[in-house]
């Protein structure tokens, strides 16, 4: 196996998969992507390839992390002409389409969830994100920046892995480069991590202190909120000098639902727990009796923000379900038109009795 290939994640399930290109086509992986080609890292180094017609015809498009199929001509011009199956992937809500995925990252064995130890951390954010990791396929490890400015870091710690209690969760300063040891473990050649959070919390800063020099472009942090701008503009695919691969990722104040029924679940798996012991299967924990999980709310075991955050999301993700398939769609807006003349009839009714 190519060495320069193995440091950028190639594998036996990779070489396997590119058996049927090897005669004529070369392995790349792609590191960024734009309108009319993308950025690809080869054995040879680094080029820029464009995407074949066929598979634009079919409504396929390279990712970053993507390890891909090329075909270089006699003019030295290369085409990506296949996309290698994903071993994992993040995708949401395509933000620009009324419905659509859009795949963010693949083929990662790590997911950074990275925040800040002052005002901008959220718990709400943080489920979602936590949601959206664990549907990927890789590991979530949260990471919690600014530990420097943080008067109680453990008192943080606690609370996250109160509603992450299975996973690993980091406290490091970027800044003040330390923790950074912690990170290790994930930072190994040929293993990729991105980085999801968002802006100003630190993960051009922290790439910078694994680098040990300045690499990505750092911004300010309002002094109001703790804000920060959006310095990353494009995500990108970096081979780190230490070893290991990182994905870096704009920005985003929230991240849309797209697959993530089970990473839901395992997100809020206290819940889903606590609802085995409810006296109804059906319990919607509103009003019925023998309800666990209001129960839990009452003595203070799970807070009521947590349940709202909850079912925030299953509405958001059923939402995209139903505009996913024509079916449930058609038996929504047919529920919606029962529910109207029901409501319209009972109107009609106290209207005459007055």
């Amino acid at each position: 196996m190519d060495s320069a290939l193995k440091k950028l994640g190639w594998n036996d399930f990779f070489e396997e998969r590119f058996r049927g290109y090897a005669t004529d086509h070369e392995p790349g992986r792609v590191s960024a992507v734009n309108k009319s080609s993308c950025k690809v890292h080869m054995k040879g180094g680094v080029v820029r390839a464009r995407v074949s017609g066929k598979l634009r015809q079919d409504g396929l498009r390279p990712a970053v992390g993507d390890w891909v199929a090329i075909y270089r001509d006699e003019s030295d011009i290369f085409t990506i002409q296949a996309i290698l199956p994903r071993k994992s992937k993040i995708s949401r809500k395509d933000p620009g389409r009324a419905i659509g995925e859009q795949v963010m990252v693949t083929n990662i064995e790590a997911v950074f969830i990275v925040t800040s130890l002052n005002q901008d951390l959220n718990m709400r954010r943080l489920e979602r994100y936590l949601a959206v990791a664990r549907q990927s396929g890789a590991e979530p490890v949260v990471v919690l920046n600014k530990s420097d400015l943080c008067a109680d870091v453990e008192a943080k710690v606690d609370e996250v892995k109160a509603i992450a209690p299975d996973l690993s969760v980091i406290a490091i300063s970027a800044a003040e480069k330390t923790g950074l040891e912690q990170l290790a473990p994930y930072l190994q050649d040929g293993k990729t991590v991105v980085l999801l959070g968002s802006s100003g919390v630190g993960k051009s800063t922290l790439i910078n202190a694994l680098e040990g020099r300045k690499r990505q472009k750092i911004g300010e942090i309002r002094e109001d909120d703790g804000r920060g701008r959006h310095t990353t503009t494009v995500r990108e695919l970096l081979v780190l000098e230490r070893g290991g691969i990182i994905i870096d990722n704009p920005g985003m104040r929230e991240i849309q639902l797209w697959d993530a029924g089970d990473g839901l679940d395992d997100a809020f798996q206290d819940i889903i727990e606590l609802a085995k012991e409810c006296k109804f299967s059906d319990c919607r924990h509103e009003t019925e009796p023998g309800c666990a999980v209001k129960k839990a709310i009452e003595e203070g075991a799970l807070s009521l923000g947590r349940l709202e955050s909850y079912r925030k999301l299953q509405r958001e993700l059923s939402a995209i379900e139903r505009k996913k398939n024509p079916k449930l769609m058609a038996a929504e807006r047919k529920k919606m038109k029962k529910f109207s003349r029901v409501a319209k009839e009972i109107l009609k009714k106290k209207a005459g009795g007055l």
